[in-house]
C-alpha cells in the first residue's frame, strides 16, 4: 500500500517494495507478490508477477486456464531487481483466481499432493460460479484430498470478478 501511490505500474511498486524491503532484511525473508490493476472502464489488466504462483483467469465465456508467463524474481530476495509487466484486455464475465502455493502443494497422508491439474480441474467444474462458490470448492476439495494431514504451508485464494463497465 505504501509504494503504490502516485500512478505507479505493477512493475514500479513491486520494484520500489523490493528495494525498500532489501535495504532493511536482516532475517533474509522474502514475498511473493502478483499485483494487478484493472482499469474498471475498459477491462484493461495490467499485471506484474514476482515469484508467485500463476493465476487461473476464466476470460469472458471461456475456461479457466493459467497465464504462464515468466515470474520475475521474489520480493526481498536482492535489491535492484527489474520486474516485468504484462497486460491483457478481460471481458465480462471474467474470473480471475489467485492462490499461494499451498494449494496445489496441499499433502495427503500418503505424500501425493492436491497438484495444479487437481485446482483447475475443480475451478472447470463451474466456471460461471460466483467467486464465492470458487472458494469454497476449492476449499472443499483440498479439504477432502488432505483429510486432516498436517500442512506446512498456507492456502489461502482470493478471486475477482469483473462485471463490466458500470452502467450509466
Amino acid at each position: 500500500k505504501n509504494g503504490s501511490g502516485g500512478g505507479k505500474t505493477p512493475s514500479e511498486i513491486i520494484t520500489s517494495v523490493n528495494n525498500a524491503i532489501c535495504a532493511n532484511n536482516k532475517e533474509e525473508m522474502f514475498v511473493t507478490v502478483w499485483l494487478g490493476i484493472l482499469e474498471l472502464s475498459t477491462g484493461k489488466l495490467t499485471y506484474s508477477n514476482a515469484g508467485h504462483e500463476y493465476p487461473a483467469i476464466k476470460n469472458g465465456d471461456g475456461k479457466f486456464e493459467l497465464i504462464k508467463e515468466r515470474h520475475g524474481f521474489i520480493v526481498g530476495g536482492m535489491e535492484g531487481m527489474k520486474y516485468r509487466e504484462g497486460s491483457m484486455l478481460i471481458k465480462p464475465g471474467t474470473r480471475i483466481f489467485l492462490y499461494t502455493d499451498g494449494v496445489p502443494e496441499a499433502t495427503a497422508e500418503d505424500g501425493s499432493m492436491f497438484g495444479l491439474d487437481h485446482m483447475m480441474d475443480v475451478l472447470n467444474l463451474d466456471p460461471d460460479a460466483s467467486c464465492e462458490k470458487i472458494i469454497t470448492d476449492i476449499k472443499d476439495a483440498v479439504s477432502g484430498f488432505v483429510k486432516g494431514a498436517e500442512q506446512f504451508d498456507d492456502v489461502t485464494v482470493m478471486c475477482i470478478a469483473y462485471n463490466g463497465p458500470k452502467k450509466e
